[in-house]
């Protein structure tokens, strides 16, 4: 939109000079020309550099030699330059925008003003005009549909620069000749009347509708003025309105909620004037809001948060911290930068991005820096016409370029050819659109195929990889910090991360002690009949398991030795939140702690955003005598549990699948003598291995496979096919094309697809030696005598036998535990199980015979180790030397 006022300067005097406006009202009026000649380029850069957002500079350069000069000056944040028809020329030949270019008349006759605008679409500048009646027909003739005229004055009066503003054109008035405040130099010409000249009013009172905002744009009420509150906004630096019963209103006089004008102008109607204003207070409306719409938010509502806790922050508080400690507010910019490289869902990125705002702004605000002060350089960048390349620094390259598995001379592990690593499958994330090939073949939803006998075993086994995680020491490294805040701030710091991570911002505990409210546990009948039929199938297989009395063995006449069980006494389990409700993680974990007799019991879950748990995982804390339930998920919980806070005991054990940050801070915390607290075992993401021969119904494999597929993208299924045909292969893929397409989930199973494979194998013998290779945490055996088959499995975490036997049994009802090793932990640990909740303890108990029987050999064995107190032990007892 045009200014209705231009004030030019001289800029080798005015800064000195205290006649005219003065740089405060030239702020008001918003725009500024200058005349730059050779000699003062290098001060007119410096005058954009310091008057960044704060005036449009139109800059009269037609002196200025070197056009080099004139783009530097562009560059810098002119937002016109006033150039001669030669240098025009050579500024559009260098592709610079002709709306940033504005043509200088170079005569005064009617021919040499037509004759120099021919063909011309930029905007044109007519200089100390003698024959204002040539200019004024001019204007006239053409309209306001034509380029922007801009008209300067050899000797300015009132009356000429109304007449020609009314025209639609734009005058330059010298700031020496122009006023705001009229009665104290009356004559001088009134800036308010300039801006005024052209404002229409469609009420009978002819007061102009205004709106009033902050310097970001955001409406903070409406008003009406007049030209004289708008001559007074002007003279006073302040708000000042009309009010249609008081007369001028100075805004905030009697409450104190004053405004600093900072601009006004017209819109392109001239019928509603804009007030940018700073407010002062507690805001502009009577209700001592922020704004007559109610409050600010977004990152208008972050900034006046954190401005009133830098003021006000409670010594020791979180926030006071980030303002008192550079290193750690540093460290937090630095994790937010990296959490948002790596966010690769929309959900992710939105949620990540907003914690980097959260800290940027804590630095701009710890430093006096506004929001208003980022977008002024935004503003200023977006003109900018000189490019760079904008290449990263050299470090920061070499960071992502190692965080993308390549750096210089390494391509997805290798070197120069060579082979220094295993390749790495990457999980593949949500498909970002129904475009997006993740999981696809020829437009269907389809695994990779492989035939065993045409491919090499290395091949076979790189398709057999799971999908990378995140390096141990990157999650670590994350999971490090929030771990020592937990263990040294307790409460605190667990609150301030379900806070942050769950967005449930309203907790002020971070526990839910027992009794549980039954409000918390309000269930729909036949959803508490299916947790009560789960819950007994679950209790019955766990107790079985139980041992009936203490192992004894007389090993020796008179040496008896025994094992017995106990619980273990305190233990913490981990229920995921994620992106599912897991209630059956909750019994799966519960029931046979219940079962062993732990004497105290610790559920963690990450609570929704209301501060809530979902009511079936209350009811299984409940029904399973947990003590308490944290409120928390992730690294913090596990901290919570291992080193216990003001509200959570500490646990002996931890048991539970999560995240890899989860995973990570079971690892660290079990490292950690200070601890003293043991895990179940180390977990991934969920995986499934299904064995399929010609007995088997496609829908059923398809289903089984599907039913892993949607529990994450990073999950991974495979289907080993023994002996089937191109017909029978195509019936299974028909079957899992047609029913993930009807899945909720149908995005986050194509990209566990993505990375999923089926081998087809000539036997049986081939298609077992794969699965005990692969050891999946799932193990499916629809084939013929599949309880025969059974016997070869080696490694797995848990099998389903025949076609019967969906694995969505296993994680809920059958009664076996679902808790199990991932990644191929199967070929060291067992799952969840009642020996997970107990302790062995062993016993000796001998008589003096027995003492006799094994003595000989005790003191020999000490002897040989030099152990001269252990022998002695016996030989004194026995009455020898």
């Amino acid at each position: 939109m045009a200014p209705a006022l231009i004030a030019a300067i001289d800029l080798s005097q005015h800064a000195e000079s205290t006649k005219g406006l003065n740089s405060q009202a030239l702020s008001f009026v918003g725009n500024v020309s200058a005349r730059i000649t050779d000699d003062t380029v290098d001060q007119a850069l410096s005058h954009l550099q310091q008057s960044v957002g704060r005036f449009a500079n139109y800059l009269n350069v037609a002196s200025v030699t070197s056009t080099d000069d004139i783009v530097s000056l562009l560059d810098a944040g002119a937002a016109k330059v006033f150039v001669n028809r030669a240098q025009l020329n050579e500024l559009m030949s260098k592709n610079i925008d002709q709306e940033r270019m504005v043509l200088i008349l170079p005569g005064n006759t009617k021919e040499e003003v037509i004759d120099a605008i021919a063909g011309t679409q930029v905007d044109i500048y007519s200089h100390e005009i003698d024959d204002m009646a040539l200019v004024e027909a001019w204007l006239k003739e053409y309209g306001t549909d034509r380029p922007d005229v801009f008209v300067s004055f050899a000797k300015p009066d009132l009356e000429s620069v109304v007449k020609f503003s009314k025209l639609s054109a734009i005058p330059i008035v010298p700031a020496e000749f122009l006023t705001v405040d009229a009665q104290k130099e009356p004559e001088a010409l009134s800036v308010a009347k300039l801006l005024m000249a052209n404002a229409t009013s469609d009420r009978p009172d002819g007061l102009f509708t205004t709106l009033v905002t902050d310097e970001r744009g955001v409406a903070l009420g409406l008003v009406y003025s007049s030209e004289e509150s708008v001559a007074e906004s002007l003279r006073t630096g302040r708000g000042v309105y009309q009010s249609r019963k008081r007369g001028l209103w100075y805004k905030g006089e009697s409450s104190g909620d004053v405004q600093e004008l900072v601009s006004l102008s017209l819109d392109c109607d001239n019928d509603c004037l804009q007030f940018v204003v700073r407010q002062k207070g507690r805001g502009f409306c009577h209700l001592a809001t922020p704004t007559c719409f109610g409050q600010y938010s977004g990152l208008s509502r972050l900034q006046k948060t954190l401005q009133s806790r830098k003021a006000s922050a409670p010594e020791g508080s979180y926030t006071a911290r980030l303002f008192n400690d550079t290193q750690l507010l540093r460290a937090k910019i630095l994790e937010e930068a990296t959490e948002l490289c790596d966010a690769t869902t929309k959900q992710d990125i939105a949620f990540e991005a907003a914690d980097l705002f959260y800290f940027a702004l804590t630095k701009c605000v710890s430093a006096g820096v506004s929001l208003e002060d980022v977008e002024r350089n935004l503003d200023a960048k977006s003109i900018k016409v000189k490019r760079r390349r904008g290449d990263a620094k050299p470090a920061f390259a070499a960071q992502a370029a190692a965080t993308n598995g390549t750096s210089n001379g390494t391509t997805n592990g290798t070197t120069n050819g060579s082979s220094t690593s295993e390749a790495v499958k990457e999980a593949a994330s949500v498909p970002k659109s129904k475009d997006d090939p993740a999981g696809l073949k020829d437009g269907r939803i389809a695994m990779k195929r492989y035939f065993t006998a045409k491919e090499s075993p290395e091949t076979i086994s790189a398709a057999l990889q799971r999908p990378s995680q995140k390096s141990s020491e990157k999650i670590v490294a994350i999971a490090q910090p929030i771990i020592e805040a937990v263990r040294t701030r307790g409460d605190a710091a667990l609150l301030e991360y379900t806070h942050k991570f769950e967005k449930a911002t309203s907790l002020t505990s971070p526990v839910l002690n027992a009794p549980f409210p039954e409000e918390l546990m309000q269930l729909a009948p036949e959803t508490r009949k299916a947790i009560d039929i789960s819950f007994e199938n679950i209790r019955k297989f766990h107790a079985a398991q139980k041992e009936d009395k203490p192992l004894r063995v007389e090993t020796m006449p008179g040496v008896v030795c025994s094992r017995f069980c106990r619980p273990i006494e305190r233990v913490g389990l981990y229920v995921p939140g994620g992106t599912a409700v897991l209630p059956s993680t909750a019994l799966m974990l519960g029931v046979p702690a219940m079962v062993a007799g732990c004497k105290k019991i610790v559920l963690a879950t990450p609570p929704r955003a209301n501060g809530k748990v979902t009511p079936e995982v209350v009811y299984v804390a409940h029904k399973v005598g947990a003590e308490a339930i944290v409120l928390a998920g992730g690294a913090q919980a596990v901290a919570a549990m291992a080193y216990g806070t003001e509200s959570v005991s500490k646990v002996d054990k931890i048991l539970g699948p999560g995240n890899q940050f989860v995973t990570a801070a079971k690892m660290f915390v079990s490292n950690d003598t200070n601890a003293g607290v043991s895990i179940d075992m180390p977990a991934g993401p969920s995986e499934l291995l299904v064995i399929a021969d010609a007995d088997s119904n496609p829908a059923f494999v398809a289903s089984d496979l599907l039913s892993q597929a949607e529990h994450g993208v990073d999950s991974q299924v495979i289907l080993i096919a023994v002996g089937l045909n191109e017909t029978q292969l195509g019936a299974i893929e028909d079957a899992i094309h047609n029913q993930a397409i009807a899945l909720p989930r149908v995005d986050i199973v194509r990209g566990a697809i993505e990375h999923s494979i089926t081998l087809v194998v000539d036997t049986m013998e081939e298609a077992m030696d794969l699965s005990n290779q692969y050891a999946p945490e799932h193990l499916i055996l629809q084939v013929e005598e599949a309880e025969r088959v059974a016997e070869l499995v080696e490694n797995a975490g848990s099998v389903f036998i025949g076609q019967w036997t969906p694995e969505s049994v296993g994680d809920y009802s059958a009664g076996v535990n679902h808790s199990l090793p991932t990644y191929g932990y199967a070929k060291q640990y067992s799952g969840v199980n009642l020996a997970s909740y107990v302790k062995h303890i062993t016993s000796s108990h001998l008589t003096r015979e027995g003492l006799e029987n094994v003595g000989a050999a005790v003191m020999e064995l000490a002897r040989v180790e030099e152990l001269e107190a252990h022998r002695r032990a016996v030989s004194l007892r026995l009455g020898v030397a």
